[in-house]
């Protein structure tokens, strides 16, 4: 298949600004990793005009899927998991082509894991987790039970790829496989809530107690991006400052309900500070303690 496709392919890697190209084929009749393609080109470029260039071919009642990448968003797919696909081709993919070892090194910075783009992906999943959490449970208490049941299919898919990288790994397209692998309990929670002949209203009950155990376990190792950027700054946080801060950007939508948990739960504290207006004060937050926080 890579003969096939070597004239498409040596074109890109004729240019300049081509640092590196991968192939991954289909391995089983259903491939959501491929898109359902034979096969998946993958080109990473340097100052490309477009970003993202996809263009699909077929030969011999095949078909294949070319990804033409600029290097900056394959770094922001990397450090948010917002394109786990292109994760997987990358570790997964045969080199085919590249420059001064760009995909030797790329393939090993992904499966070491730097700790910092961890503690990122981490505070990613926590928020979501946190506001996807507080939905469940209050669908659950206006008795909306099918719509806390959805909403709680989705909090424990966030506690799935949180867990997954809590032990170092990054989560793949197929989450549930590799939970199962990797951290049973929660597999097992999954299987509780989905498969169980309880009532609906029974069912979430019981996953809300469980996951709330284990946000609470995480909460201090997950919430560590966020608390040690807080930190940098001596004096309180507005919440308009800290939402547009670069550092939070990619977890800026569910920071609300994140910071709302930590001071609901003493990792900060609100601090009061007068406005105008009678009675009326400004809600900042500050850490509440130092070095205990990241002994997790």
């Amino acid at each position: 298949m890579e003969d096939v496709l070597r004239p498409i392919y040596q074109e890109r890697a004729s240019q300049a600004n081509t640092l590196g190209i991968l192939i991954l084929e289909k391995f089983k009749p259903i491939s959501p990793v491929t898109d359902n393609f034979d096969v998946i080109l993958f080109i990473i470029v340097r100052d490309a005009e477009d970003s993202w260039y996809v263009k699909h071919y077929e030969f011999d009642e095949k078909s294949a899927a070319m990804h033409i990448v600029d290097e900056k968003l394959l770094k922001h797919w990397i450090d948010t998991s917002s394109y786990r696909r292109a994760i997987e081709w990358i570790i997964n993919g045969a080199i085919i082509f590249e420059r001064n070892e760009y995909v030797t090194d790329l393939k090993e910075r992904l499966r070491s894991f730097p700790q910092k783009t961890r503690d990122l992906k981490k505070a990613i999943e926590f928020a979501k987790l946190i506001r996807s959490y507080s939905e469940s449970k209050d669908l659950f208490e206006s008795e909306q039970y099918l719509d806390s049941f959805s909403r709680m299919v989705h909090s424990l898919h966030y506690l799935a790829r949180l867990s997954i990288i809590e032990k170092g790994f990054h989560p793949e397209v197929t989450v549930w496989n590799q939970v199962r692998r990797i951290e049973p309990e929660i597999y097992k929670l999954y299987q509780e809530l989905i498969e169980s002949d309880e009532p609906t209203d029974k069912r979430v009950q019981l996953m809300l107690l469980a996951v709330e155990h284990a946000i609470s376990k995480r909460a201090r190792s997950s919430a560590k991006h966020l608390l040690e950027l807080m930190e940098e700054n001596e004096e309180a946080w507005a919440f308009g400052d800290l939402k547009v801060h670069p550092e939070v950007k990619e977890y800026a939508l569910d920071l609300s309900s994140m910071v709302e948990y930590l001071a609901e739960n003493d990792f900060i504290e609100v601090v009061l500070q007068d406005t105008k207006g009678p009675s009326i004060y400004h809600r900042k937050y500050k850490v509440k303690s130092s070095h205990e926080l990241y002994s997790s």
